[in-house]
């Protein structure tokens, strides 16, 4: 059960997409109170099997967007890629009664690991766990914290669902206010085919870790964070994971 903690209001979000045959994605945004408030966009994934719908990396929708969804499917499962993420995790179990599986990672805003977790997750899931989506698999970061993984779709010549290890911010959209367009730009995070450099600097990958990406087959990469990217993905990353 979720906490006191107040569930957010929809941030703007664009329309949902279908790259994939069942497989949907939508970028919306995110806003950080820093010393001065900074929005930048981040990515959901919808995952359809017959009837049921299983969201990864959850963004928030409004109505409209909302009801696009249910035009889809109906709203079963939430999976949380990112210790990081997970902010509207609590919306989608209270409004649709979805199941929470999640990496293992606490639940918190902010990095103070001693306050109450605002949601618990019905099931905290590693490599070992058989995930509601029948053709994917965890790959399971376990040297980090919080906890990371991405999610391995056996489709389409492989469909890596990235969380904040692999993202792809070629340029700022238009999702990003001006302190986001600098403070990010100067923080390394804008770059095509990147390691996520907030992540490193907080989660503390080992190295040899990430570079054991390179022997996942897979051709696309759907990220959190920037935009898709189709074809030849495991090339565009390579030079990237090599070089760290």
């Amino acid at each position: 059960m979720s906490t006191d903690r107040s569930v957010p209001e929809a941030l703007p979000h664009g329309e949902i997409s279908e790259p994939f045959p069942n497989i949907f994605f939508v970028t919306g945004s995110a806003s950080v109170a820093l010393r001065i408030p900074i929005r930048f966009s981040r990515n959901m994934t919808i995952i359809r099997q017959g009837e049921e719908l299983t969201l990864v990396n959850s963004v928030r929708l409004n109505e409209a967007g909302l009801k696009k969804i249910d035009n889809l499917g109906t709203i079963k499962h939430v999976i949380r890629l990112a210790g990081f993420h997970g902010m509207d995790d609590p919306f989608y179990r209270t409004r649709y009664g979805a199941k929470i599986w999640s990496v293992n990672a606490p639940y918190i805003a902010g990095s103070d690991r001693s306050v109450e977790p605002y949601l618990v997750p019905d099931q905290v899931i590693d490599e070992s766990s058989t995930l509601p989506i029948t053709n994917a698999r965890l790959v399971e970061f376990k040297s980090t914290s919080p906890g990371e993984g991405l999610l391995l779709i056996e489709q389409e010549g492989g469909i890596v669902v990235s969380g904040d290890c692999l993202q792809n911010w070629s340029k700022p959209d238009r999702y990003f206010n001006i302190p986001a367009r600098i403070i990010m730009r100067l923080s390394g995070f804008i770059k095509p085919h990147n390691i996520g450099p907030g992540w490193l600097k907080s989660a503390k990958p080992e190295v040899e870790e990430i570079k054991s990406l390179l022997n996942l087959k897979f051709n696309h990469v759907l990220p959190a964070h920037g935009t898709p990217v189709i074809g030849n993905a495991k090339s565009l990353y390579t030079q990237t994971i090599s070089a760290l």
